[in-house]
């Protein structure tokens, strides 16, 4: 994975995620008024809502982290200096998972910041009842340390992903379509149980739960078992590329 650290866009790409997030975070708490108080709002869910385009960044960075290596044909000198080939891939998946957990504590931290400077000025703050975002309160550390740990499980679907496609656009349009398609699907389904099942087992929809600091009786799945769905994903998306990985030629 030396490859990962030494190009140049993984640099950029890292910054971009991380970028990316706040910019939209803060969008999203510049955008949300509530003059009198009373309004049914998460404030540590809207200044964590930069994830939902942030995660984008991190899955194309992970995709490239193998895909590129097939697409030059490196692949073939890495897996002759590295013949165990699952070696390999949780090397990929270790250097991966720590530049992603720093890019996501960064990304999610700055956003906590831009939420808890920007929201109280819009109503929604401890004047007008709501809690104030701090990492020492306890919904909100574990919405904190769930997004980046939501960011870290996304990099290992793609990971996954990419490595059981091997080319970049399948890989990519793949992990897209699973995130971001299947909970449109779930708001079109026009049966609420149905609707209901379809956001408890989307990685996306699932694995956000762990932002929810209020209205908890109301998600289709508690927070941490949401995230436990997102790691059944990213679990199985590495068996499959592990065990495709170690049964196709390079």
């Amino acid at each position: 994975m030396d490859k990962l650290r030494t190009l140049a866009s993984t640099f950029w790409l890292l910054l971009a995620a991380a970028a990316l997030t706040v910019a939209v975070s803060a969008a999203a708490a510049a955008a949300v008024r509530c003059p009198s108080g009373g309004c049914a709002d998460d404030p540590a869910k809207i200044s964590l809502t930069g994830i939902y385009l942030g995660q984008a960044v991190v899955a194309v960075l992970a995709v490239m982290a193998v895909s590129g290596e097939y697409g030059t044909g490196m692949i073939r000198v890495t897996l002759a200096a590295t013949p165990r080939r699952l070696t390999v891939l949780a090397a990929k998946a270790a250097v991966l998972t720590g530049v992603i957990l720093v890019t996501g504590t960064v990304a999610v931290l700055g956003s906590l910041l831009a939420g808890g400077l920007i929201l109280p000025g819009h109503g929604i703050g401890p004047s007008h009842g709501y809690p104030a975002i701090s990492p020492g309160d306890g919904p909100v550390l574990r919405a904190a340390f769930g997004s980046v740990l939501y960011l870290a499980l996304i990099a290992l679907l793609s990971l996954g992903a990419a490595t059981a496609l091997r080319e970049a656009a399948a890989a990519i349009g793949a992990v897209l379509g699973l995130l971001y398609v299947l909970p449109i699907i779930a708001v079109f389904t026009g049966n609420a149980t149905l609707s209901r099942h379809l956001e408890q087992i989307a990685p996306m929809t699932a694995g956000l739960a762990v932002q929810a600091t209020t209205g908890l009786n109301s998600l289709p799945i508690s927070p941490w078992a949401g995230l436990g769905v997102l790691a059944a994903w990213a679990a199985g998306a590495l068996v499959l590329g592990g065990t495709l990985l170690r049964s196709r030629d390079a």
